[in-house]
């Protein structure tokens, strides 16, 4: 199996690549920064709006692959400023509870659209 995985509830991609694809057991999930899915805007209110928002994308992606946080097995996390750190963890830990993925974390120059967080993610499916 390699298949797309594409769902109206998370960001459409804002280039030539796919929101994630399934192959196998495993899904690759492009990086998610926080654009609301209905207007495609960058959402407001610093860090931890952002944070949140990234993470409601992923688990929108995660449901249409009918998987969830508990199959991630690892995520990088793209920030603009370390100062960032601890408030994303805070939003990333409301998420990620039982089963902690392996992660990456590291700071960038720059994100798409002037956003503060990206995330992606590989996910394995061993419900089958």
């Amino acid at each position: 199996m390699n298949e797309v995985i594409t769902t109206q509830k998370a960001p459409q991609a804002i280039g030539p690549y796919s929101q994630a694809r399934m192959t196998g057991s495993y899904l690759f999930c492009s990086g998610q920064t926080p654009l609301d899915p209905q207007t495609g805007t960058l959402v407001t209110g610093g860090i931890k709006a952002q944070a949140t928002q990234v993470m409601e994308n992923i688990k929108q992606i995660l449901i249409a692959a009918q998987l969830d946080f508990n199959d991630v097995v690892k995520t990088t996390v793209f920030i603009t400023s370390m100062d960032n750190f601890s408030a994303v963890n805070e939003i990333y830990s409301r998420y990620f509870v039982d089963k902690l993925p392996a992660r990456s974390c590291v700071a960038v120059a720059g994100l798409p659209k002037e956003a503060l967080v990206e995330i992606e993610l590989i996910a394995c499916n061993n419900h089958n």
